[in-house]
C-alpha cells in the first residue's frame, strides 16, 4: 500500500499538461475568464502610452520652483488647462505653468507636477507654496511596460487583473488551452438516478453530481456517462469509450475487493495500474491507471488517459478528488505553477482523534478568531459514507500516521479547499 506523499508523486509524474497545436483555442477576451493562456502575449502599446500626471495639480519646469517656499512662493503663469484626454497645445516656457487633472497628457517643456494642495491660485497665477521633487508626479511613459516585450506568459490562469491588463493591451482575442475533458461515471447494481423512486436497499447516486461540480470548479468540462452496473461486459464497453473521449476518467465504486467489483480486473487486461491503494483514511481504495496513447485523430489529445477509480463511499470520493484529482487536472490544463496541493498549518478548535494506522482527513470548516485562523472539525459522524456534513465545510485537517490525537489549540495540518482569499494570504506557508 502507497503512502500518500508517493502516491501525489506518481500521479503528477503521469500527468503530461496539454501543448500540442491541437489544444490550443482562441477565445475573446469577455470569455477567456480562468482560462489557461497557451501563448504569451505582447503588445505594440507602451504602458503609460505618454506621460501623464499622477495628480490634480499644475505641470511645471521644475528649474523653475525647485526653491519655492510658504515664504518665497514661485509665481507662475497659467497658460493652459489639461483635463484627461485633451490634446495640450502650448508648451511651457520660463515662468509659466498649466493646471493639469489626474491621467492628463504633459504638456511639452513641463517636467514636474505640483499637487495642487502645494498651491495658491489668483486669476491666472499660481503661487508655488512648496518645492516638489524633480520630475514628481509624472509617470513617464513606457514606466510600467516597454512595447514588444512579454507582457503576460504562457500556462497563468486569467483571472480580472490579467483580463483587465489584456484589455488595456489591446488583446481582443487569445490563445488559450482547451479545457481538459473528464469522463464521469458510477457503477453499482445499488444505484439510481435522482429522479427514481428508491426500493429497499438502493441508494441514489449523488458522486456522479458531487464530481461533475468538482470538474466544473477545476475549469474542465464534464463528460456524464452515468450509471453502470456491476456487469463486467458493461463496464468495459464504458470503459472503452470513455477513455476514447477523455483526458481523465473517472468511476467511482467497484475498485475495493469484492466479488462485485470489476473494475480493477477489467484495468488489468487494458491498462497499466500504478496505484491499488493508499494509506489514506478515507480513501483507501484508489485505483490510478494509464492507457496507451491512442491515435491523435481519434483521441481528443495525443496525451495517454489517465485513469482514477475512485471508492464508492462519497465522503471518500471527495477527499480522493481533492487529494489526487484535482492537482492532475490543474497540471493538465496546461497551467505552468500552483497546481500542487497547499497545506497550512492553522490551530485546531476541536480535538482531532485517529487510529495512527493511516493518514486520516477530517473535514471541518475555517474560522478567524481573534485574528488567528481556526479548524473547527464538522459535528456529526466522519464515516467515508455520510456525506451530510460535508456540506459547507471548507477544509481537511490532516492528522498524520502514527499520531492518534490532537488536542484542542494544538496545531494542525490542513488541506484547504475552498476561499481563494484565505489560499493567497497563507501561500507563503506551505508545508512540505
Amino acid at each position: 500500500m502507497l503512502s500518500v506523499s508517493d502516491a501525489e508523486a506518481i500521479i503528477l509524474n503521469l500527468v503530461q499538461p496539454l501543448d500540442d497545436q491541437r489544444d490550443i483555442e482562441v477565445v475573446d477576451l469577455f470569455t477567456a475568464d480562468s482560462r489557461i493562456l497557451a501563448t504569451p502575449v505582447t503588445s505594440p502599446l507602451d504602458f503609460p502610452h505618454w506621460d501623464n500626471s499622477a495628480m490634480d495639480g499644475y505641470a511645471v519646469r521644475y528649474e523653475d520652483v525647485q526653491h519655492s517656499s510658504a515664504e518665497q512662493p514661485a509665481i507662475l503663469e497659467i497658460v493652459e488647462e489639461i483635463p484627461a484626454g485633451y490634446q495640450p497645445k502650448s508648451r511651457i516656457q520660463l515662468g509659466q505653468a498649466a493646471r493639469i487633472f489626474t491621467g492628463a497628457l504633459m504638456p511639452a517643456g513641463a517636467d514636474t507636477v505640483v499637487m495642487q494642495e502645494k498651491t495658491r491660485r489668483e486669476e491666472n497665477r499660481v503661487f508655488i507654496l512648496d518645492a516638489p521633487k524633480p520630475q514628481g508626479f509624472v509617470r513617464h511613459k513606457a514606466s510600467f511596460y516597454q512595447a514588444g516585450t512579454q507582457l503576460l506568459p504562457a500556462g497563468i490562469k486569467l483571472n480580472a487583473s490579467e483580463i483587465s491588463v489584456l484589455a488595456a493591451a489591446q488583446c481582443p482575442q487569445l490563445s488559450v488551452y482547451r479545457r481538459p475533458r473528464v469522463a464521469i461515471f458510477s457503477t453499482g447494481d445499488e444505484l439510481v438516478a435522482i429522479d427514481q423512486p428508491l426500493q429497499p436497499g438502493q441508494i441514489v447516486d449523488s458522486n456522479q453530481y458531487a464530481i461533475a461540480a468538482l470538474v466544473r470548479q477545476s475549469g474542465a468540462e464534464p463528460l456524464i456517462l452515468g450509471i453502470v452496473k456491476d456487469d463486467p461486459v458493461a463496464l468495459e464497453k464504458v470503459i472503452t469509450h470513455a477513455v476514447a473521449i477523455a483526458d481523465i476518467v473517472l468511476s467511482s465504486g467497484g475498485v475495493s475487493v469484492g466479488d462485485y467489483d470489476y473494475v480493477e480486473k477489467i484495468l488489468e487486461s487494458r491498462a497499466k495500474i500504478h496505484i491499488r491503494a493508499v494509506q489514506m483514511s478515507p480513501g483507501k481504495p484508489l485505483t490510478v491507471a494509464t492507457f496507451p496513447s491512442r491515435d491523435a485523430i481519434n483521441r481528443v489529445s495525443t496525451n495517454s488517459p489517465l485513469y482514477f477509480g475512485l471508492p464508492g463511499n462519497p465522503a471518500a470520493v471527495l477527499v480522493t478528488f481533492w487529494r489526487f484529482v484535482l492537482p492532475a487536472i490543474k497540471k493538465l490544463s496546461g497551467i505552468t505553477e500552483g497546481w500542487e496541493p497547499v497545506f497550512l498549518k492553522v490551530r485546531s478548535h476541536d480535538e482531532l482523534r485517529s487510529d495512527g494506522k493511516r493518514e486520516t482527513y477530517l473535514w471541518g470548516k475555517l474560522h478567524l478568531i481573534d485574528g488567528v485562523y481556526e479548524f473547527h472539525k464538522a459535528g456529526g459522524s466522519h464515516s467515508s459514507g455520510n456525506l451530510i456534513n460535508l456540506a459547507q465545510t471548507n477544509a481537511l485537517a490532516v492528522i498524520p500516521i502514527g499520531k492518534t490525537l490532537i488536542s484542542p489549540q494544538e496545531e494542525v495540518q490542513i488541506l484547504q479547499l475552498v476561499n481563494q482569499t484565505f489560499h493567497v494570504i497563507w501561500k507563503n506557508h506551505r508545508v512540505t
